[in-house]
């Protein structure tokens, strides 16, 4: 990929700078596939891919088609010819393009909450005899608060990390956290309000060196930040498909069970779509081999399609030089962050170190949610979230520079407007 270095002063005028590294990009013709982008009919400045993904072009088409051909034209033979296999079709082609894993490991069907509940419930009863889950209290609430539900069902206790929201969990707290109950550890592969980006492969070992399994949240590093899950020994993992996916709102959530692990594991919410024979209609539940035992229900096909189009950009550009762009993307927002909010009082709250941060940006102020509420009826839309960040999601594949620089002259704007009145 063409060096992306961002320059250490963006004045006098950042916007040159911007528009020397978007040509300088050799991913910048993706951008030209998503909605409104190629033809101006969209917002001034999209900060918010790393909550809501923009949709693709070529996902319009493929709904489209989906809904004259191939739900109204092959109707119910459609689940004989491909929708059967879709869940993990799609799943082997997002665990090859982002997630480092092998074929046979990784499905897509149920939101993110119930894959997050069935892994990490077939987890602690794969570990029976010990008494306690880790986790951390800055972790994206779903986590919390299922991984509570699940230690009040099964008699377990909640071993909390003390997160610091500015940055992460580290390898030292969980070594400090882990030991002969631990049956399992929920963290964030990246902190949904810091970005910061965990050590997987160390954690992991710690874990493992326990005795415990791991159960990573990849929801805001899939499709942005490279996973290794076979190279680093991971266990389990889940995410959502609508962020840097593109999958559509609600679009529904993957999994990943390690190949060795498969037969060792009983999921809880068993479905006649995970059963040996699916068709049999028998009278007990059998679950199937390999991963179609963490089927549930009838996957969500329509849902599931958009993805795939932006799973395919993924493996056509190649995760790595990817991930060199959302380190650019960062690294500038940063540096105008610097230059431009710093004056004004704005401190980062993510780490300054692209080692540790993944592809989203949190600037603290005690202003920021009515900036974020002001910028948005100006249609640019970053999000907030407490304690007084505002976050700069920046998506790769559909995000330039010169966008990156116009919204962050807008945070300036309104930031100013509102510190000096």
């Amino acid at each position: 990929m063409t060096d992306l270095t961002v320059p250490t002063l963006l004045s006098p005028d950042p916007f040159t700078a911007a528009r020397a590294l978007d040509a300088a990009d050799a991913l910048a013709g993706y951008r030209d596939r998503f909605v409104g982008v190629a033809d101006g009919s969209g917002v001034s400045a999209y900060f918010d891919g790393n909550s809501l993904g923009r949709p693709t072009l070529a996902s319009i088409d493929r709904v489209q088609r989906f809904l004259v051909e191939g739900w109204g034209g092959r109707l119910i033979r459609g689940w004989d010819e491909e929708w059967m296999e879709l869940p993990f079709t799609i799943g082997d082609a997002l665990a090859d393009a982002a997630l480092g894993a092998a074929a046979g490991q990784t499905f897509i069907g149920d939101s993110t909450t119930v894959v997050l509940y069935k892994l990490a419930r077939a987890a602690v009863d794969a570990r029976p005899g010990r008494s306690q889950i880790v986790l951390d209290t800055d972790n994206f609430p779903t986590d919390r608060y299922l991984l509570d539900g699940i230690a009040r069902e099964r008699g377990l206790d909640l071993v909390w990390i003390e997160a610091d929201t500015e940055a992460g969990v580290t390898p030292e707290q969980v070594g400090a956290a882990v030991g002969p109950q631990t049956a399992l550890v929920v963290l964030s592969h990246v902190a949904y309000r810091s970005g910061y980006l965990a050590d997987v492969p160390a954690i992991t070992r710690i874990a493992h060196d326990a005795g415990a399994l791991v159960l990573w949240d990849l929801c805001h590093s899939a499709g942005s930040v490279p996973a290794r899950l076979d190279e680093w020994g991971v266990d389990l993992a889940a995410g959502c498909t609508y962020k840097y996916l593109n999958g559509g709102p609600g679009s529904p959530a993957f999994g990943y069970v390690a190949a060795g692990l498969q037969e060792q594991l009983t999921q809880p919410i068993q479905g006649w779509m995970g059963a040996s024979d699916v068709f049999a209609m028998g009278p007990e539940y059998r679950p199937a081999d390999g991963i179609r035992r963490f089927i549930s229900g009838t996957p969500p096909i329509v849902g599931m399609l958009a993805m795939q189009d932006t799973i395919g950009m993924i493996a056509d550009a190649g995760i790595d030089a990817v991930r060199a762009k959302s380190v650019a993307l960062t690294e500038f927002a940063i540096a105008l962050a610097d230059e431009w909010l710093a004056p004004l009082g704005a401190t980062l709250a993510s780490p300054r170190d692209a080692d540790r941060r993944g592809g989203h940006v949190t600037l603290n102020h005690p202003a920021m949610r009515q900036v974020t509420a002001t910028l948005w009826k100006q249609d640019v839309i970053p999000d907030y979230r407490d304690p007084d960040g505002l976050r700069i999601g920046l998506s790769p594949l559909s995000t330039s520079f010169e966008e990156t620089c116009r919204g962050m002259a807008a945070v300036r704007d309104v930031l100013g407007e509102l510190t000096h009145d």
